[in-house]
Parts: C-alpha cells; structure tokens; sequence
C-alpha cells in the first residue's frame, strides 16, 4: 500500500509515510492500532509491527513492505502546548499600555525555559562545531517563521563572522519566494525537505538543524528523517514536548514557552525562542572556530562605514595607535585580523 504526502486520517489519528519515527502515545493498545491499520488495507501478516512504550507509540512496517510502504508516523492528540489557549482574554478590550504589559510579561518566561534546556543546546553546538572543523557544513531547515528564523541567522553569519556564504545554509518550505509570502501546503511536503537538501550535495559531515514551534511539520520532520536513513547527523528546536520532530533529531531542543498572548500565534515566544537558541548556537559555534578574538568580530566583512568604523576601533585598540594609522591598517589588509597580526609583529 502506498500513502500519500497527505496521509490517511483513522478517527483522532493520521498516518503518514514515515518510516521509525516515535511520536505520542495515543491511549491506544498495539493490537488497537494494528487493528486500524488492517481496517484501512494494510497487511496483517506479521511484517507490519505496532509497540508501544510508556509514553511513545511506535509504527513502521518490516522486511517486503520497506520498499513500497516504508513505514507510517501516527499523529495523535499529543499535548499541542503551542496550540494551547492564552492565558489572556478579551484582548481587543485592553488597552495599549494593558497589551503591551502583558506580552512583555508573556516574553520573560521565555529566557528561563531556555535555562531549562541549555544542556541540550551544549551538546548540538559541540556536534556542529566538531563537524564544521573536520569540513562539513550546517543547514537549518523549517517552514513559515522557523524557516525565515533560520535563513536570517545563516544570512548573518558571513557579514559577522568572515566565514563563507555556503557554510552556513538556511533553507524554508516553498523557496526564497517563501521568505515574503507564505507558499500554500509548501510545509506539508514531506519530501520536499529532502529534495531541497540534495540540491546542496548534502553529505555526512554536514548536519542539519529542523526548525518547527509544533514539531510535527510534515516538511521538516520528513527531510530529518531522510537525513537519518542516510546517515546525517541531525538537531532541531521545537517548542511541544515529544513532537515527532524531537523524535526524528539526534539532538532535539525542546524549548517549551507555554500558550501564545494571541493563542497559536507561534511567531511570538515560541518565535522569539526559536531566535535565541539560535543566537547560542551559531555565536558559540563560530567562538569555537575561532572567528572571535577576546571579545571581538576579528573576521567581520567591511561592507559599510559603520563596520570600518568598528573595525578602526578595534585595530586602534589592539594596537595602541591613533584612530587615522588604524583606519590606514585596515584599508590596506581589508580585515581587522590581518592588520593586528601585520602590524603587531612591526609595531
């Protein structure tokens, strides 16, 4: 039997063909589900396989039907905390002074559930930073706001940092098109992520980052579980606890912010989480690759008055001269590294 992109929808569940993903446990037993299965056609002949543990609920199907089936991810009624009801009411009733106070005091809960997971967040930047100095790469995938999330901090990290533009790689359901206008049903493509990796020549040094406030992106939950079955090294953030995201990640982050001020309204703290981790991740990764000298962007590109600026202070600083000699330092090297390390040997 072969499932669509669009799944098969069995009562509160719906099946997708993904092969080995964990995902909540339904309430359901395996002879239950195996039931259900059978019911909409698929083969009740011992290669089709349903466990269930404590919390997660396993489906995949086994040996002849890999080729054709490859396995199915239930969706169940998992806890949706991104999707859960605000804690505020009646917001067209409040006044500004009242909207303002209540989202900034939504947005300080964000700060402490980082705090609650930075041992997760140590342990994918020691990953991508062990992989980028043997040569590989970092890509960050995800759609909607997760997606442009990820492009803006891949987008800065060359201006920042000096490194190349093909290091660090963002990439969003329904291409650059999407990065102004959502692109429709664009996220639940759940091959499209994959096909969007291949176009880079995607390999096992590289590893990619899922981004999805819910978890359950078909687009990104597929391309990781791609990456898995090719033997990628794969990380995620993600703000709803066991998400068949977190699943698919050998390193997921599971941030979790609690209900939006406006409920479902993911570009707000699950949004402002998702920017942060990814503030640490890619800071701290370029820390290790030593594009940061003390406390400064040694490698910064020069690509306007206020950066040459910086720069200037930087040289003038290291260096000990005035702000002319440095400027004429760091016009002749075009970087601030180069001109420390040239003229700190003569000086």
């Amino acid at each position: 039997m072969h499932l669509s992109n669009d799944g098969i929808g069995v009562g509160s569940l719906r099946i997708y063909p993904w092969a080995g993903l964990v995902v909540e446990h339904p309430g359901q037993s395996a002879n239950a589900v195996t039931c259900m299965l059978t019911e909409i056609g698929f083969p009740d002949d011992g290669h089709l396989a349903v466990g269930i543990g404590l919390f997660h609920l396993r489906v995949f199907a086994r040996s002849k039907y890999r080729g054709n089936l490859r396995g199915c991810l239930i969706l169940t009624d998992m806890e949706r905390i991104t999707e859960s009801t605000s804690h505020y009411d009646h917001l067209e009733n409040m006044s500004t002074a009242e909207l303002l106070r209540h989202i900034n005091q939504e947005d300080r809960s964000v700060p402490q559930a980082i705090e609650q997971v930075l041992p997760a967040i140590e342990k994918l930047v020691d990953v991508v930073a062990d992989r980028m100095l043997a040569g590989g790469r970092l890509f960050y995938i995800g759609a909607g706001t997760s997606g442009r999330l990820g492009i803006v901090d891949a987008s800065e990290c060359p201006p920042t940092f000096g490194v190349p533009h093909g290091l660090v790689i963002g990439i969003i359901a329904g291409g650059d098109a999407a990065i102004r206008k959502a692109v429709e049903h664009a996220e639940d493509d759940v091959d499209g992520g994959w096909r969007d990796l291949q176009a880079y020549d995607i390999h096992e040094q590289d590893v990619v980052v899922g981004i999805a406030a819910s978890g359950t992106t078909p687009y990104v939950v597929g391309a990781l579980q791609h990456c898995r079955e090719h033997g990628i090294t794969t990380g995620c953030i993600t703000c709803n606890p066991g998400s068949p995201l977190a699943a698919a990640a050998d390193h997921p982050v599971e941030v979790v912010v609690g209900p939006e001020f406006v409920t479902g309204s993911t570009r707000m703290k699950a949004g402002t989480a998702q920017k942060l981790v990814l503030n640490m991740l890619s800071t701290s990764v370029m820390i290790k690759l030593g594009r940061v000298q003390g406390n400064k962007m040694v490698d910064m590109q020069l690509t306007n008055d206020k950066l040459i600026e910086r720069g200037t202070r930087m040289i003038a600083e290291a260096l000990g001269v005035d702000t002319e000699t440095a400027k004429r330092y760091l016009m002749e090297e075009k970087s601030v590294r180069r001109a420390v390390d040239k003229y700190k040997q003569i000086l």
